[in-house]
């Protein structure tokens, strides 16, 4: 399967808006250029922002009691994190962590709740991707508890790839321990696996995909049936512009 085709430097959902719909809500954005492991979204607060990621990478994190924290969802290039807010649900279900530096369109909430008001496009391709993020959580918890850890690796990492431009990321064996769920110690193993086989290259926290169809086939199926939920937000929402043209 190859990488997904995308335009880097812009959001999916954004940019597959019709032009008025972007008009009326492109004066609002507000481009930020985001650092790894900053809070965007703290559990419980207010959520003032949302946020479609252009080239950051961020992450929905369950936090338990102990203090431990897995991730439960990852929103690159092709979503928004503040979904809570589409739903009329005023504070954040989760922390929200940036794992990939990069940039991301803001927007104030009271904005995005009003242009979704009108239904349109970004009202049906939000409630699309509310679905599929879904549908991706769950997935990912039965991933976490089924699936083997190299395999789990390779998933991760390709989707990564498939968010960023070019073959090369920054990604530190923290920031992949928490994504699933494990010890460093296991992510140091998982990681040296693949670079052994020759998939990646991964040394001090840059990694670079040198087999794409390689970690393709190390990863899990989860990584397949996470691709196709998304890609189908997309795929509908061209195909309804096409008939309504």
């Amino acid at each position: 399967m190859a990488k997904p085709v995308s335009v880097f430097r812009k959001n999916r959902i954004l940019s597959a808006l019709p032009s008025d719909e972007y008009a009326r809500l492109s004066p609002h954005f507000e481009v930020h250029t985001l650092t790894a492991g900053t809070v965007l979204q703290e559990e419980g607060e207010p959520t003032p922002y949302v946020y479609f990621p252009e080239t950051s990478i961020l992450s929905i994190l369950a936090q338990l009691e102990d203090g431990n924290s897995i991730e439960v969802a990852g929103v690159g290039n092709e979503g928004m994190v503040g979904v809570s807010v589409f739903l009329g649900v005023t504070h954040a279900p989760a922390q929200v962590l940036v794992q990939v530096a990069g940039t991301a369109v803001r927007v104030a909430s009271r904005r995005l709740r009003g242009e979704t008001a009108r239904g349109g496009d970004l009202h049906d391709t939000l409630a699309r991707y509310s679905h599929a993020l879904i549908a991706s959580a769950g997935q990912t918890i039965a991933c976490n508890r089924f699936h083997h850890l190299d395999a789990r690796c390779a998933r991760w990492l390709l989707t990564t790839h498939d968010r960023v431009p070019g073959d090369a990321f920054v990604l530190t064996h923290e920031s992949l321990a928490l994504m699933l769920g494990v010890r460093r110690a296991g992510v140091t193993t998982a990681a040296g696996a693949l670079q052994t086989s020759g998939f990646i290259s991964y040394t001090q926290g840059h990694v670079s995909v040198l087999d794409r169809a390689g970690l393709e086939s190390a990863a899990c199926e989860c990584y397949r049936v996470v691709r196709a939920e998304l890609d189908q937000v997309f795929e509908v929402a061209v195909t309804a512009r096409r008939e309504s043209g």
